[in-house]
């Protein structure tokens, strides 16, 4: 059996019908760059958000570069985060100068642990950001109510988490400004780059609407150093429709998980994904932690199952942060679930069989 890691085409044939035509109208109006469906677009998102205000821009990483702008944060200021993500969110704060400070995570969930950020700030802190990591909400309460008590803002970075809950809240909402990727292999993606930023906040949307467009609100009056970071109308349309099948397709990624675990859960060698009972988890990815993960690579690639690592390179021993001063073992957490974290097969589409045949083919690995 040749299993797909994800299946975009399976996507697309389900919405094809509705797709298409909207393409079509685009493509009849011309209108590419900050058409009208854009505006629909983020009206739509920050709703199903529950936020006031959303923001479309050119990619997840932007997203997290113009938050940090509207909020007036910049170089030599730090930012708090985790040090278990991709690197687009530390990169989204070094590209303007400020300084990522990194602590270690929670092992059971992979998200920032609250009980170690005090001891992190300083007087330079301006903003704590935390991470949803595969699609689990991190602990936001004890979050809020450090940025609360030491003057800080609070920038969730949703990118993996489109539509997850925390004791009700979706995420997106439970910051002063969110940051979303749409890139095609996430629970919203578009056809291409894309990002959105939510927010209840209606000068920290308009300022970032007027940032990602060369920091003009009215054409050819630039009131700031902006960059050209628009969601590109086509994008919009496309997203938009998605959106509508966001829940429906969350739902199937929860069903999947949950026959995952059910199959996996009795291997001893296998630990299956931590679910807060605080959080509606909307598994991005399933990742599960194995001894002798190489091998079982290859184990699996032979049977035709694909398997990817996310992240094995953390991001203190990443070569682009070697002058940031982090060295090996700062995050033994972090490094120690490095080393044995496996992404599986996960998509809305996928067959209940290939969840089963993966399932037998760990069950003839012998570690």
């Amino acid at each position: 059996m040749k299993i797909p890691f994800i299946d975009l085409k399976a996507q697309f044939a389900t919405l094809e019908s509705e797709i298409m035509p909207a393409i079509r109208g685009v493509m009849d109006q011309t209108n590419f760059v900050l058409g009208a469906p854009v505006a629909e677009f983020e009206k739509n998102f920050a709703a199903y958000s529950e936020c006031a205000h959303g923001v479309g821009v050119a990619s997840g990483l932007d997203a997290i570069k113009l938050a940090l702008r509207a909020l007036d944060i910049g170089p030599g200021d730090e930012v708090i985060t985790a040090a278990n993500t991709f690197i687009a969110t530390v990169l989204g704060i070094s590209s303007i100068g400020a300084i990522p400070v990194l602590v270690d995570i929670d092992e059971k969930t992979y998200n920032l642990d609250p009980a170690l950020i005090e001891a992190a700030i300083t007087p330079r802190t301006k903003a704590i950001m935390p991470v949803h990591l595969y699609g689990q909400p991190a602990d936001m309460d004890p979050v809020r109510a450090i940025a609360q008590k030491h003057g800080l803002h609070v920038i969730e970075d949703a990118s993996q988490a489109h539509g997850s809950r925390y004791k009700g809240k979706r995420a997106g909402s439970m910051s002063d400004i969110a940051a979303f990727s749409l890139y095609p292999g996430k629970n919203l993606g578009a056809y291409g780059d894309g990002g959105i930023a939510t927010t209840n906040s209606k000068a920290w949307a308009e300022r970032m609407a007027m940032l990602r467009n060369y920091g003009s609100l009215v054409k050819y009056h630039h009131l700031e150093k902006g960059e050209n970071s628009r969601l590109d109308t086509l994008q919009a349309v496309i997203v938009n429709i998605k959106l509508k099948h966001l829940d429906a397709g969350n739902t199937l990624r929860r069903n999947h998980a949950a026959r995952y675990t059910e199959r996996l859960t009795d291997i001893p060698w296998v630990v299956t994904p931590y679910v807060s009972p605080d959080v509606e988890h909307v598994y991005h990815l399933y990742v599960v932690r194995v001894p002798q993960r190489e091998q079982l690579i290859k184990h699996l690639a032979d049977r035709g199952v694909p398997t990817i690592i996310h992240y094995p390179i953390p991001i203190h021993l990443q070569q682009a942060y070697a002058d940031a001063g982090w060295k090996a073992g700062q995050f033994p957490i972090t490094e120690r679930c490095a080393k044995e974290i496996l992404s599986l097969p996960m998509y809305p589409e996928m067959p209940d069989e290939h969840i089963d045949y993966i399932a037998q083919a760990f069950r003839e690995f012998t570690p």
